[in-house]
């Protein structure tokens, strides 16, 4: 069982309580137009644009995937996974998750065919060149790792950390990992964090979650269908639902919106966030300024709220309920 790694930040202050390793996962099912990390958003298809001029040689083509046959492509852990059919066909690259789906893509896109792109993070001098010049809301900067090939690299940090935050990309794109990884890092003394954007069923849980996490982080992108279908490209009755059943069951760590003026209702939004969390004092409120870093030029045109802005929301959110709200 593999899951693809995108990168993991050594000590992190922002993602979740304490000190923590973060880590990131390839691969999402939504398509934020204010997205940071638009580069997570699918798997490579081996198309090779980024291997010639690779400043570092951190980029290569192989013959073969790497490593071999145990790698397992998305989808192919379906039984035990948890996915239901309907987030799999709303991820971008699921279409391309069987090996003979991506040659067909690359044959399109480039005459290396039959070849794959491997990565040398060793090498890798971080440059970012061949994320600038991916056409494919990709990265060929992953790793294939297993949970314990990945808590290895973790447990280096083992004195100086309270615990790790998983995000992605979608980390609960990869559930059986998920619970393997948690169950390890539990046995060693670690609690395990997830930053999701609500598309797993946490309210039934089928890959057996919950019990294994200290919490989840949660992302409301909009409060309402129609304007979180304009924000992220599909709807959210499964969010709002797993919102309640994180709050019940005592899971739901943090609560956060992005605010991006003039692209949705923000809030409104923030005010019937609010109000679902009043009974829960425990469980803080972020309301992050929108932030061109990163952001696909498409979307760039969008204005970062003022601070003054920023202050009114925060005492709206206080107003209507919510005890811990920070705004960043």
């Amino acid at each position: 069982m593999r899951a693809p790694v995108n990168r993991i930040i050594p000590f992190s202050a922002v993602d979740g309580p304490g000190n923590r390793t973060a880590v990131f996962l390839q691969g999402c099912n939504f398509n934020c137009k204010y997205c940071h990390n638009p580069e997570t958003r699918k798997l490579c298809i081996h198309c090779g644009d980024c291997v010639e001029g690779c400043p570092g040689g951190a980029l290569y083509f192989s013959d073969s995937p790497l490593p071999s046959a145990s790698r397992p492509f998305p989808g192919e852990e379906r039984g035990e996974s948890g996915l239901g059919a309907s987030a799999l066909s709303s991820c971008p690259f699921w279409g391309e998750e069987k090996r003979e789906g991506i040659s067909e893509e690359r044959e399109r896109e480039s005459p290396h065919s039959g070849r794959w792109v491997l990565f040398s993070p060793e090498k890798c001098i971080g440059c970012d060149r061949c994320i600038r010049i991916c056409r494919h809301d990709a990265s060929p900067r992953i790793r294939w790792m297993s949970p314990e090939e990945l808590l290895r690299e973790l447990s280096k940090n083992r004195p100086f950390i309270r615990g790790v935050t998983v995000s992605g990309g979608e980390c609960t794109l990869y559930p059986a990992f998920l619970r393997e990884l948690a169950a390890l890092l539990l046995s060693e003394g670690l609690e395990l964090l997830l930053d999701s954007n609500g598309s797993y069923d946490f309210s039934e849980d089928p890959a057996g979650l919950l019990p294994l996490l200290s919490g989840v982080m949660l992302d409301l992108k909009a409060w309402k269908r129609e304007e979180h279908e304009k924000v992220t490209g599909t709807g959210n009755e499964e969010v709002l639902g797993n919102l309640r059943a994180l709050l019940q069951c005592g899971k739901l760590y943090e609560l956060r919106t992005v605010v991006v003026p003039g692209l949705f209702d923000y809030e409104g939004c923030i005010r019937e966030c609010a109000r679902m969390l009043r009974p829960y004092p425990e469980v803080r409120y972020k309301i992050i300024a929108f932030r061109k870093n990163g952001v696909r030029a498409e979307y760039r045109d969008f204005e970062s709220p003022t601070e003054e802005e920023m202050s009114r929301l925060l005492e709206i959110a206080k107003s209507e309920g919510a005890a811990k709200v920070l705004t960043l």
